[in-house]
């Protein structure tokens, strides 16, 4: 892998909600490798660059709002010559409960607007996706107050539970040991 996306909203009234588990993840991840997000306007992001174990690996959290999140994702990947199969995009998952972190690889988009602009503007959905889940509201009409909010304290921890446990496994997704990954997250 050579980049791994967090994907969320910008801005202070974002922090902690359901749609920002992208984000938390990737600053996680930044934080363990004790490295920094910083602004790069050609990319549309925060991004860090580090190298481990020979693995070239760039984090990024597009600052474009989650709908135009594959601007971002475009302008790095074009940069720097990143295939679309080199990509793990880091994501909320209404479809998966809270606690639950899985991985795949292309397929459907599940009605996510961030993932939708990224296959738009990279030119296909064949990239990897870590879904952090965060449970469904029970009603489609409710989904975009339930995403824009942070959930309730149980639900909070299961989350963070997911988003640790998923966590743990970036040096294998750097290795390109997605199938193992898999294994290790499906079998919880």
């Amino acid at each position: 892998m050579k980049l791994i996306v967090g994907l969320g909203n910008p801005g202070k009234e974002y922090v902690g909600t359901r749609h920002n588990a992208g984000f938390q993840w990737v600053s996680l991840l930044a934080e363990e490798l004790h490295t920094t997000l910083k602004s790069k306007t050609q990319f549309h992001g925060l991004c860090a660059h580090v190298r481990q174990e020979k693995v070239d690996l760039w984090l990024l959290a597009p600052q474009t709002y989650m709908n135009a999140s594959g601007r971002a994702v475009a302008a790095l990947c074009q940069f720097y010559k990143i295939q679309a199969n080199e990509v793990v995009v880091v994501h909320d998952e209404l479809d998966l409960e809270p606690g639950v972190a899985k991985l795949k690889f292309g397929g459907g988009l599940g009605g996510h607007n961030g993932l939708k602009d990224i296959a738009a503007k990279i030119g296909t959905k064949e990239f990897w996706r870590l879904r952090i889940g965060i449970g469904h509201p029970g009603d489609r009409g409710a989904v975009v107050n339930y995403v824009l909010r942070a959930p309730r304290k149980k639900e909070s921890i299961l989350i963070n539970e997911a988003i640790a446990d998923s966590l743990s496994t970036w040096p294998l997704i750097a290795q390109d040991e997605c199938q193992t990954v898999m294994l290790k997250l499906h079998t919880k």
